[in-house]
This record gives structure tokens, C-alpha cells and sequence, in this order.
């Protein structure tokens, strides 16, 4: 049906053609239009720069030209917000503009009311730096680690072949050699699609332990040191739980689960793909530190650590009271929002279970100063990251760099159609259809999305050095600024609470005190 119209045109402009041979003056004035509608709808196919036009030749021109007619218009039919859309426009259109390399200056200042309560903004400096040239890293890796990464501050977060098209995989993955930052595999494994243009990855391990599971499904330790010692494999990510469905596992339905995907992720053919919603490898917290120290030396020394989306505050303090009675340290911990995404989730769990990105942020980071620990182990920051400006809040609420999804979905033509679970994705961005997923241009997408990087980190860099900061390392919670009220603005400072080096270890009262005295090393959950 997508080629419907098309094919229509061809042969109507055939049938046209031939009775303007057979003498039949009347087609003269329908056989033009049918012949460039064809013509438009060839060129359609064969050109590389819009996934829609590629997948929908012709009537995808029906989109662009209803776009031309007024901004308006545009907002109203194809750009508004409905109940589940996790960007608005204004996120949407900064990430397209950034990923064609178009300019993305503004006219007539801000377009949020800044008398709104929950408006906020980062403090500039009178004597701003200099704006930093250069793409901001972070240094990952502790101790105990023997092959520390250089990392971006911002980066792609999780998402799976199996979730995404080979083509989707292809282009992010090229994106991140060009731009030189990492590429998160997700946990569907490391296909040879992640391999094929040489981007740093970090691997991300599930319950599934798909890449290195045995036929029973449990983790195969030899399976992972073969592919963790690949060069380009930089750090290990043990998944916990994800915000879009925390505490709920994964599923890959059977459609989408192609002979490709079955070998990569070592499943049988054409069933659901499930990874359990919890770990066979552990059930404590001790045990879950052991098992990534496990990772870190399987893998010849590469960081490794967890991520999480935070849901009990006793569990994690729990993890980090394992930390202490070991001595074990994971090199980071990625800490995913509430607020992200997934190509399928039950809607109360996405919308109703988990703790938010920043109170999940804050949670990680003050429990690790509480207990001395904060600058031995790195923080990711995941959930709804889509410029320069939620980086810099990220980072000055206690986040080392930040992971974002749909903001590079966007970069590779993802038109937000919702259909990511039905392997019906008209972009070709989420799906196994071999005709759909060649809307996808690798070498021009991949562009696209090194592109996306390179402007919000230059973005980041511009606010950066309008604080009056060298780096991002530098921004602290009294830079970032919130109204509370029509007569009162706070810093982020005033409006949370941070505690001080050791405040949990010393027993002197924080907000954090009542969970620490309920957490057990030895469990997870309350007794």
C-alpha cells in the first residue's frame, strides 16, 4: 500500500501515454500531470536525504507541501503535542535543525513564560570565559580499573538491534566514530552491525545475557571475554532496570525476532524475546558488585559498572553499603530517568512506576558523597536530554555526562509515529523489514546524527563559558536557577537538599539517614 499511489501514476501515466498515441486528443491534459507525478515519485525512491519520501514516495510530498503553506499550520497538523509524546515541537524542531547543520538562531527572545513556576535557567557570569573549542570528555575508570575510557559528555543511550533497523544501528554507530563519542549497544547484544564502522560501543548487559547467555539463558563467562576484549568495546553496563518499564524486563515481539536477531541475541526463531525482569547472576547487592568486578576482569580491565532507573531508595543504598563491607567499586553508575523511553511498555508502568531522572540523580549522587565514594565512581544521566541547557542541569545537579535516545532517533528521520512495536515503522528507523528500513541513508544519517552531537555539545560549551566555567565539571547547583512562585526564584542549592563528604557514615541527621539505617548489604528491600 505504501507504493500504491506511485504504482498508480506509472500506470496511469502508460495508459495516458498510449491513448495519446492512439489519436486521443483528450489525454493531453492529464498525460503531464500523471508523467510528473511518476517522475516526482522515481525521484522519491532513488533520493537519500528523507526516510518518508523513500518509503512513501508521492504521497509523502503531501507532508512537505502542507509544511510550506504557514508555520501555523504546520504546528497544528503535524507537530502537536498528544497524551504520550515524551518531546514537545520546540524539542523536536532544535533537534532536526542541528542534525541538517541548519541555523538554529532564534528571533524575539525566549518563547517560555519565565514568571511560570518550574521555569528555569543557568546564571551567567559578568566576565563569561571564552567559549571551549574543543568536545568536552570525562575520564572513566577507578582503581580498580585497568583500561580507563575517555568518554563524551553526552553520548547515545540503550537502544537494541532487534529494536532498531541494521540501517538505524549502522548510521548511529558511524555517527559516534565521526563525532568520537560512545555508542550504547543496548541489551539485544553486539551485532556485526554495531561493529561494522568501528564506533566506540559500550555493551550493555541485560537479564537476558544476550551475546553471552548459554542455551539455557544463564551467563556464559566465556562467551563474554571473547567479544568484552574487542577493541572497540570501551565499558560494560550491567542493566539493572529502565525507565520506561523499571522492574518489568523486556520484549522483543516475535515479529520483529528475524534468523539474524535469533543468532545475535542466541533465542529461538519467531518467538517473543523476553529478558526476565530480573538478573539469574546475583540476588544481593554483595552479589551484584561481585559480579561486575566479575565483568571488569573477564573483560581485560575495561570499566564496568551498572545502570538503573532508582525505585527504592533502600536498595541503592544498600548497593552502596555493599561497596563499603567489599571494597568493590563499579567504575560508573548510569542513572535513567522515569521519563525515557522504549518501543513497547505497559502504559501504567511507563507512566507510573520509577523515580524521575533528577530525583533519581540527586538520590545516587548525595548517597555517594554521604559515604566519601562520590569522585572514585562516574554518573550518567539519561531521560529526555535534547539540548545544551538539560546537559548543564544535568551536570550541575551531580551527573559526569549524559545519555539521550530519541533526540538521535530524531537525528536519523524518526518521525515519532508510534508504531516502533508493530515492525511498521515508516521511517525505517524501528524495524526488521528489509524494504522499510532502506529509507535509511547510512552515510547521510550518520552525518545527521555526529552532527546533533556536535551542535548540543557546542551548545553546552556556550553556556558553559556564559557561567564563567572552563568545563562542564565546573557547574554546581548554584548555577542552575528555578522560579518556585510568581515573587520567588531559589538555586538548585536552596531548593534540594546535598550532603555533605561522609554525612552518612558520621550518623549525623540527613534526608537520607532513615534508608540508610534500613539497608542491608546482604538484601535487597526492606526486612
Amino acid at each position: 500500500m505504501r507504493y500504491f499511489v506511485y504504482a498508480a501514476t506509472l500506470v496511469l501515466t502508460a495508459v495516458f501515454a498510449g491513448l495519446a498515441a492512439a489519436g486521443m486528443r483528450w489525454t493531453l491534459w492529464p498525460l503531464p500531470v500523471f508523467t510528473v507525478l511518476a517522475a516526482l515519485g522515481t525521484l522519491d525512491l532513488i533520493q537519500r536525504r528523507h526516510n518518508l519520501r523513500r518509503n512513501y514516495p508521492v504521497t509523502a510530498r503531501i507532508r512537505w507541501m502542507i509544511e510550506s503553506i504557514r508555520p501555523e499550520l504546520r504546528q497544528y497538523l503535524f507537530e502537536s503535542d498528544t497524551d504520550g509524546k515524551p518531546f514537545s515541537r520546540e524539542q523536536r524542531a532544535l533537534v532536526y535543525r542541528r542534525a541538517k547543520n541548519v541555523n538554529d538562531a532564534h528571533p524575539f527572545g525566549t518563547e517560555y513564560d519565565v514568571y511560570a513556576d518550574g521555569y528555569e535557567w543557568i546564571s551567567h557570569s559578568i566576565t563569561p570565559k571564552p567559549k571551549c573549542e574543543d568536545c568536552f570528555r570525562i575520564d572513566v575508570g577507578g582503581s580498580q580499573c585497568g583500561q580507563p575510557y575517555s568518554a563524551s559528555v553526552f553520548n547515545i543511550s540503550a537502544m537494541s538491534f532487534g529494536a532498531l533497523s541494521p540501517n538505524a544501528i549502522r548510521a548511529l554507530n558511524r555517527g559516534a566514530k565521526l563525532g568520537e563519542f560512545a555508542h550504547d549497544t543496548g541489551e539485544g547484544g553486539l551485532s556485526d552491525y554495531h561493529r561494522e564502522n568501528g564506533g566506540d560501543l559500550i555493551w550493555e548487559i541485560g537479564s537476558g545475557y544476550f551475546g553471552c547467555r548459554t542455551e539455557g539463558g544463564a551467563f556464559d563467562p566465556e562467551r563474554f571475554a571473547e567479544t568484552a576484549h574487542l577493541p572497540q568495546v570501551k565499558m560494560v553496563e550491567v542493566k539493572l532496570s529502565q525507565g520506561a518499564k523499571p522492574g518489568h524486563g523486556g520484549v522483543l515481539p516475535a515479529c520483529k525476532v528475524s534468523a539474524e536477531i535469533a543468532r545475535v541475541r542466541g533465542v529461538p526463531l519467531g518467538r517473543d524475546c523476553v529478558s526476565p525482569a530480573y538478573h539469574g547472576a546475583f540476588s544481593t547487592p554483595v552479589e551484584l558488585l561481585q559480579f561486575v568486578a566479575r565483568l571488569r576482569e573477564l573483560s581485560g580491565g575495561k570499566p564496568a559498572g551498572f545502570k538503573l532507573c532508582v525505585g527504592d531508595p533502600v536498595e541503592f543504598l544498600a548497593i552502596v553499603k555493599a561497596m563499603l563491607s567489599t571494597g568493590i567499586l563499579p567504575d560508573f553508575i548510569v542513572v535513567d530517568g522515569a521519563e525515557g523511553g522504549t518501543g513497547a511498555a505497559p502504559l501504567e508502568l511507563s507512566n507510573h512506576v520509577g523515580m524521575p531522572l533528577r530525583e533519581g540523580l540527586l538520590l545516587v549522587h548525595n548517597a555517594l558523597v554521604g559515604v566519601d565514594l562520590r569522585d572514585k565512581i562516574r554518573i550518567g544521566a539519561s531521560g529526555k536530554v535534547t539540548n545544551g541547557f538539560r546537559l548543564a542541569a544535568n551536570l550541575a545537579l551531580g551527573a559526569d555526562w549524559c545519555n539521550a535516545a530519541r533526540g538521535f532517533m530524531f537525528a536519523l528521520g524518526c518521525v515519532q509515529s508510534q508504531s516502533c512495536h508493530t515492525d511498521r515503522c515508516p521511517t525505517g528507523v524501528a524495524t526488521q523489514d528489509p524494504v522499510r528500513q532502506r529509507a535509511i541513508d547510512v552515510p547521510d544519517k550518520a552525518q545527521r546524527v555526529a552532527n546533533f552531537h556536535r551542535h548540543t555539545v557546542a551548545a553546552l560549551a556556550e553556556i558553559v563559558a556564559a557561567a564563567g566555567l572552563e568545563h562542564p565539571q565546573n557547574l554546581t547547583p548554584v548555577h542552575l536557577y528555578r522560579r518556585t512562585g510568581i515573587t520567588e526564584v531559589k538555586s538548585a542549592a536552596q531548593c534540594y537538599a546535598f550532603l555533605r563528604p561522609c554525612q552518612l557514615l558520621d550518623g549525623s541527621p540527613c534526608w537520607l539517614g532513615p534508608y540508610w539505617q534500613a539497608a542491608d548489604p546482604q538484601r535487597f528491600g526492606t526486612a
